[in-house]
C-alpha cells in the first residue's frame, strides 16, 4: 500500500472511532435493541469453564466465540453494564481492522488515493447510515475477515485468503457464498492443482475449528446448525415483507410467532414464502458463480461477484435482520472502483437500504412487528427492494461480459432490472 493510500485508510480509521462514538448520543442513543446480553451469558459461562456446545447451548458458530469471550478480558466484574462497553470497544476494533483492509484492498485494485478516499469514507460513515445495531451485534467480525480474505485474493495471497476465508466462514456461516468465487478465482488463474491444494487448505482451516467442538460434543453442533437452518420466514425478510404488504392490500391474514430468537410469519403462506425464497435464493447465487467461473478472472469480477453474491443472499433469504446490511458495507463500496457510474449508483442504493433500516430500526420495529403498522411495513419492504435492486444491479455486469447461455431462466430477469436501475439513477 502507498504511503498516500496509507494515510487516506488511518484517516478513514479515524472518522470511523468519530462515526462510532456519535452513535452514543442524540436520536441514536436513545433507543436501543441490543444482543449483548446474549453474548455476555456466553462469555461468562466459558469464563467460568465451561464448554461451548457441550455444557451451554448457542446458535453460532465456533469462530463467533472470540468476540464473545474478549470483552471477560476487559470487563470489570459485578459492574452492570461493564461487559457491553467492553464488547463495543471490542467491535471498534474490528471495524478499524475493516477499513484498514479495505484500504488493502483498494491498494490491489490500484485506486487513487481520492477514489480510495471517497469509498473508506463511505465504510467510516456507515454506522451513522445504519445506527446503533452497530453497537450491540458481532456482524463486524465477521465482515472484516470477508474483506480480508477479499484483500489477499486481490493481492495474489490466495493461501493466505483460503485461511482467512474460513475463518469468516467459522465466524458467520454468510462467507460461505464467496468459496465458490474464490475456488474458480484461483482454478481460473493458476490451474486446477493450485485450486486443489486451495480447496484443501480452505477445509482443513474449517476442520481445525469445527472438529474439536464436533468430538467434544457432536449433538450440541449439530444443534447450532440445526438451530440457523430451520429457522423460519423472519419478519424483515423480503417473503415476510411481500407478505405483511399483502395483508395491508388484499386483506391476507398474517401471524407474528416468536421464535429462534426473532419474530416471524407461521402458516401456510409464510412456509411457501420461505420455500420460494430459498428457491430463488440459491437460483441466484448459482447464477452469479457460474457466470464469474465462465468469465475473466480480472479482479474487476472477483469484485462485482463477492458482492453480489452476498447481496443476493441477503436479499432473498428467509431471515433478514437488520445487522445483515453490515455484510455489505466494505464489499459494495469497493465496486464504484471497477464499474464507474454502476458502482455509484450501487452505493446510492446501499446508503438509501442503510437509512431506511435506521428510520425503522429499532424505534419502530415493535410497531412493525406485534401490529404490523403500514408506514412502517412501507419502510421494510421499501428497503427490501432496494437490496433486491442492488443484487440485480451488481449481478447484471457478470452475466453482460461472460459466456452464459441465453437459456439460464434468471438471465432475462436480472439483466433489465440492472440496466433500468442504472438508467433511472441521476
Amino acid at each position: 500500500m502507498s504511503r498516500q493510500l496509507a494515510a487516506v485508510g488511518l484517516a478513514a480509521a479515524l472518522l470511523f472511532l468519530v462515526s462510532w462514538s456519535l452513535l452514543h448520543h442524540a436520536w441514536w442513543g436513545r433507543h436501543q435493541i441490543v444482543d449483548t446480553p446474549t453474548y455476555e451469558r456466553y462469555g461468562d459461562a466459558m469464563d467460568a469453564g465451561e464448554v461451548p456446545y457441550r455444557d451451554f447451548d448457542l446458535e453460532y458458530p465456533p469462530g463467533a466465540l472470540p468476540v464473545f469471550l474478549a470483552p471477560e478480558l476487559t470487563a470489570r466484574r459485578v459492574d452492570f453494564g461493564s461487559y457491553g462497553h467492553s464488547f463495543e470497544k471490542w467491535m471498534a476494533g474490528c471495524g478499524v481492522a475493516a477499513i484498514l483492509l479495505c484500504g488493502a484492498a483498494l491498494a490491489a485494485l490500484r485506486a487513487t488515493p481520492a477514489r480510495a478516499a471517497a469509498a473508506l469514507g463511505f465504510v467510516a460513515v456507515s454506522p451513522l447510515l445504519l445506527g446503533s445495531v452497530f453497537l450491540s451485534r458481532f456482524d463486524l467480525w465477521p465482515a472484516a475477515l470477508t474483506v480480508g480474505a477479499l484483500a489477499a485474493l486481490l493481492a495474489g495471497l490466495d493461501l493466505v485468503g483460503a485461511v482467512v476465508l474460513a475463518l469468516a466462514v467459522a465466524a458467520k456461516l454468510y462467507p460461505a457464498v464467496l468459496v465458490p468465487l474464490g475456488l474458480a478465482w484461483v482454478w481460473r488463474r493458476r490451474g486446477v492443482r493450485a485450486a486443489a491444494a486451495w480447496a484443501a487448505l480452505l477445509v482443513g482451516a474449517l476442520a481445525a475449528v469445527f472438529i474439536p467442538f464436533a468430538i467434544v460434543s457432536p449433538g450440541g453442533l449439530a444443534h447450532a446448525f440445526g438451530t440457523q437452518f430451520s429457522r423460519p420466514l423472519q419478519i424483515e425478510s423480503l417473503g415476510a415483507a411481500l407478505l405483511v404488504a399483502a395483508h395491508h392490500v388484499g386483506g391476507l391474514a398474517v401471524t407474528m410467532h416468536s421464535d429462534h430468537g426473532s419474530q416471524n410469519l407461521a402458516g401456510g403462506a409464510a412456509t411457501w414464502a420461505a420455500a420460494v425464497s430459498t428457491g430463488l435464493q440459491l437460483a441466484t447465487l448459482g447464477l452469479v458463480w457460474t457466470a464469474f467461473a465462465r468469465g475473466a478472472a480480472t479482479r474487476e469480477r472477483l469484485v462485482l461477484a463477492s458482492a453480489a453474491a452476498v447481496a443476493a443472499f441477503i436479499a432473498f433469504g428467509k431471515v433478514f435482520s437488520p445487522q445483515f446490511m453490515i455484510w455489505l458495507v466494505p464489499l459494495v463500496l469497493l465496486v464504484p472502483l471497477v464499474r464507474g457510474r454502476r458502482g455509484a449508483v450501487a452505493s446510492g442504493l446501499l446508503a438509501a437500504a442503510l437509512v431506511l433500516t435506521q428510520i425503522w430500526f429499532p424505534d419502530r420495529y415493535w410497531q412493525y412487528a406485534l401490529e404490523f403498522q403500514p408506514f412502517e411495513s412501507g419502510l421494510v419492504l421499501a428497503r427490501d427492494v432496494l437490496v433486491v435492486a442492488l443484487a440485480a444491479l451488481l449481478a447484471a455486469p457478470l452475466l453482460e461480459d461472460e459466456r452464459l447461455g441465453e437459456e439460464h431462466p434468471l438471465r432475462e430477469a436480472l439483466e433489465p432490472v440492472g440496466r433500468q436501475v442504472e438508467a433511472r439513477s441521476p
